[in-house]
């Protein structure tokens, strides 16, 4: 899961919080992983069932799935170009970590380490 830090500003000089109204689900009280995808993304399917393991077995996080072309408005926000995109959100919606592809289960619990 190669990484980038993104702590961006929105334009108001701020960095974009993500939270339930967004993201159409509760995020987690530690950690959030919300994964961008399409009906048509094969390592979605296989990025998805890592992400809602490592949600499983780190108590606080959530897996949020994003389907990118029913959310388009969101997806351009966030500059979403491919899928799978997996962003890790800490505790207050701050976009902590950011990558792009399917990402090993390892490298999901390092970056969630920058959230919790």
């Amino acid at each position: 899961m190669a990484t980038e830090r993104d702590g961006r500003p929105d334009g108001t000089g701020q960095e974009r919080r993500l939270g339930a109204a967004e993201l159409g689900a509760e995020p987690g009280p530690r950690a959030t992983l919300v994964q961008f995808s399409s009906a048509f993304c094969r390592p979605c399917v296989t990025t998805r069932r890592i992400l809602a393991e490592v949600a499983a077995m780190v108590d606080g996080v959530t897996h949020i799935e994003i389907d990118a072309e029913e959310r388009l408005a969101l997806t351009r926000l966030l500059g979403v170009e491919q899928t799978p995109t997996v962003l890790v959100l800490d505790a207050a919606g701050r976009i902590v970590r950011r990558a792009t592809g399917m990402p090993r289960k390892a490298d999901v619990i390092a970056a969630l380490g920058a959230a919790v």
